[in-house]
């Protein structure tokens, strides 16, 4: 199910990167969330571990991938290559249970750098085993497994010929969530024709195919700083590290992990300089327009020269409406992820897992994401209620 080492997504190794250079001693615990209805059993339980202990840990980097991140991916070190190179996931990081209502528990821990690459892997793995073995009918109207991948990517094509008409940047996001290897492969094929197409977070799918493999800071950046550095200013604190190693490149800041308004309150004139633009990752996209454009301004800066990244559980049709409103404000683009490699229109009767994996603690202290969503926010119920006391979400009693 996983077919490379860079079968993952990009912003994986950029942060395994700025782990290993900042935080080497730090160690980190993550947890898996399933926000849905799914529930699994005991062949899946067995399945799964099976591949995280007999098939994951076989994955290394080749020397031709080697090759392909040195010559298209100028921003890692020859230092960080080797590591990668030598890297080997560690199966006893990876803890397995199902709960007594069969619900998935999953709880990864170990040294950060190391545990860092299991989130999407895991999910990936999750994701289509659930679909192989559980919810197994969902191809079974077409012909061939030929003729289903033919289909998807006639729907596929639709949507990237809107997005072109519309004049939108497009960027696919879907490994964590995709029903199959498969089509996600077939997604990123028929994608590489759309002159709207701007790259791909699968790192292994950018090498096959030629698109830009694109990423940057995730959330547990931000939470990691959190803990290793200081709460209350915890995205300034991330977004400087940030610049210590990459020096500029890979600058696009993330605004949500404690919701925006806490994000502008650190994002200084320095800050706002020396990055290409902002990422929206929830809550609504149109205040965050106007606010990011507010900010830019405040500062003196020119905001139709900045860049907004979209990648909120986005459809086609949401990007065309964002795009409109961006017109002749600010520049924008789209990450679109579950939508493309596992379309809930396409499969009706077996709708994708809503499941992530989010970072729980390092170093043994708790840390959390606030959002701004309600539904998106995760952590320890009484670290949540500090967090938000902190930044004045909420009253330190207040649920």
């Amino acid at each position: 199910m996983i077919r490379s080492i860079l079968d993952n997504d990009m912003y994986k190794l950029t942060m395994q990167m700025a782990v290993l250079e900042l935080f080497p001693e730090a160690q980190a615990e993550y947890r898996f969330i399933n926000r849905g209805d799914q529930r699994f059993n005991s062949r899946f339980k067995e399945e799964l571990e099976y591949i995280v202990r007999e098939e994951i840990p076989k994955l290394r980097l080749l020397d031709e991938e080697r090759h392909w991140l040195g010559k298209n991916c100028p921003f890692f070190k020859h230092t960080y290559l080797d590591h990668l190179q030598n890297y080997r996931f560690n199966p006893d990081e990876v803890e397995i249970s199902l709960t007594d209502d069969n619900n998935l528990d999953i709880l990864i821990r170990g040294p950060w750098h190391s545990t860092i690459l299991w989130e999407i892997v895991l999910m990936a793995t999750v994701s289509e085993l659930y679909f192989e073995t559980i919810e197994n009918n969902w191809a079974d109207e077409y012909l061939s497994k030929t003729d289903l991948l033919d289909k998807y990517g006639d729907m596929i094509k639709e949507v990237s010929d809107k997005l072109d008409n519309a004049g939108c940047v497009l960027s696919e996001f879907g490994t964590r969530r995709r029903r199959s290897f498969e089509l996600h492969e077939k997604v990123v094929e028929t994608l590489s024709r759309a002159t709207s197409f701007a790259g791909t977070s699968n790192v292994y799918l950018a090498m096959k195919y030629g698109p830009r493999a694109i990423g940057t800071i995730g959330h547990e950046w931000i939470m990691g700083n959190s803990a290793l550095v200081g709460l209350r200013n915890a995205n300034k604190f991330a977004f400087e590290n940030w610049v210590k190693v990459y020096d500029g490149r890979l600058g696009i800041a993330l605004a949500d992990t404690y919701g925006c308004d806490a994000f502008f309150n650190n994002f200084d004139g320095r800050l706002a300089r020396l990055y290409d633009g902002i990422r929206h990752d929830s809550g609504d996209p149109y205040t965050f327009i106007d606010k990011t454009i507010q900010h830019y301004k405040a500062l003196g800066i020119d905001p139709s020269q900045k860049m907004a990244v979209f990648s909120n559980s986005l459809e086609a049709e949401d990007a065309i409406r964002i795009q409109e409103y961006c017109k002749d404000k600010i520049k924008c683009s789209f990450g679109i992820g579950t939508s493309l490699t596992n379309n809930s229109d396409f499969f009706r009767e077996n709708p994708p897992l809503n499941i992530v994996i989010k970072l729980h603690k390092i170093n043994g202290i708790p840390v959390v994401k606030l959002s701004d969503s309600q539904e998106k926010v995760t952590g320890d119920r009484d670290a949540v209620r500090v967090a938000n006391y902190i930044f004045g979400t909420k009253g330190l009693d207040e649920e």
